[in-house]
């Protein structure tokens, strides 16, 4: 079968009520300048989440360059996002945390100190030193150090670098992230009480299998070098079956939606998806979203937690001059440094 290629974390989709307000705090806290596309339109091909209704909707995704992934903020226009039923716990299943980069941790942790929850800094099992926190709208934020930068700013801080994400059975999903996704390296695989949890049990104990996975192959797409490495942490918790974080709700209601990836070679993914019995549940065909141009596709985790592929045809550049970058057909290989810097005019 001819290869296909997972080039990063594009974005990861955040549901909430008031896009402008949430990107100016995602802009002020992370550095989320550039927006590759704000738009306001009807999300027709989701229907399998969203109640089988068209549903009308204004979407922001924007980038921080000095490296890492975006934030897709989505917020429905005709109807309010609703919250889960049950407070989120550490251990339900969906994505439990944005991941994102810092150069300087100290100096990312001083702009969250004194917010309303900020845990200490302190190191995971691979001796990188992090820090949890919350946005604006209550969702969990890992903020970790890393060494993997497009450029360096004054500002610190980078983009998404990650997802924590909650299973209920790890073997069955390293088959999905580990064998599929190619997150094929494991950094750390223990099971345990973490201690860098405990501020996430109000300093309870609990005992969870945690397994932190990276990619041992170096990303070669367009914006591989902008998305920079990337890791997956995995968490099972074995005093607690979890429950599904986007229960009995709509894609686009409040929380962590989806964790997207930028892909090469869609078709291809799709046959090993179905060899492998992970269906593409959505998959949209040629797309336009503001100038930018693609195919995006959908598929569930073992435990149902969406997973975005984005196949770039076009995007925009320099959006004042109408100068944008077409990609279909053109074979997988980085973008020079300074077009992608251009997106920053």
């Amino acid at each position: 079968m001819k290869p296909y290629y997972i080039n990063g974390i594009q974005q990861i989709g955040i549901g909430n009520n008031d896009v402008e307000q949430t990107y100016n705090w995602y802009d002020q806290h992370f550095g989320m300048k550039v927006k590759v596309f704000d738009e306001e339109a009807e999300a027709a091909l989701m229907l399998p989440y969203t109640g089988g209704v068209p549903r009308k909707r204004h979407a922001i995704l924007a980038l921080n360059l000095n490296g890492g992934g975006g934030v897709e903020l989505w917020q429905y226009t005709e109807r309010l996002a609703v919250p889960p039923k049950e407070k989120v716990e550490w251990g339900d299943l969906g994505i439990l945390a944005s991941c994102f980069k810092s150069r300087n941790i100290e100096e990312s942790y001083a702009t969250f100190e004194n917010t309303e929850f900020c845990s200490p800094v302190v190191r995971n099992p691979l001796g990188q030193k992090h820090f949890y926190t919350k946005d604006l709208h209550g969702n969990l934020i890992n903020v970790i150090e890393s060494n993997s930068w497009f450029k360096k700013s004054k500002n610190s801080q980078g983009g998404i670098c990650g997802a924590v994400i909650g299973v209920s059975n790890m073997d069955e999903s390293l088959k999905f992230y580990k064998d599929f996704l190619h997150y094929d390296v494991v950094l750390a695989d223990c099971t345990e009480v973490q201690k860098d949890y405990l501020p996430l049990f109000d300093g309870q104990e609990s005992i969870c299998r945690r397994v932190i996975l990276t990619h041992s192959e170096e990303k070669q797409g367009a914006f591989s070098e902008l998305f920079g490495k990337t890791q997956i942490e995995l968490v099972q918790r074995l005093d607690y079956a979890g429950k599904k974080v986007f229960a009995n709700r709509l894609w686009g209601d409040l929380g962590y939606i989806h964790c997207c990836f930028d892909v090469n070679e869609m078709d291809v993914l799709k046959a090993k998806a179905s060899s492998m019995n992970f269906t593409f549940t959505v998959d949209s065909g040629n797309f336009e979203m503001g100038n930018a141009a693609g195919r995006f596709a959908y598929v569930e985790d073992p435990d149902g937690t969406l997973i975005e592929f984005v196949e770039t045809y076009e995007v925009p550049i320099v959006e004042k001059w109408g100068w944008s970058l077409k990609l279909r057909g053109k074979r997988r290989k980085r973008l020079p440094r300074w077009m992608i810097k251009a997106m920053g005019w």
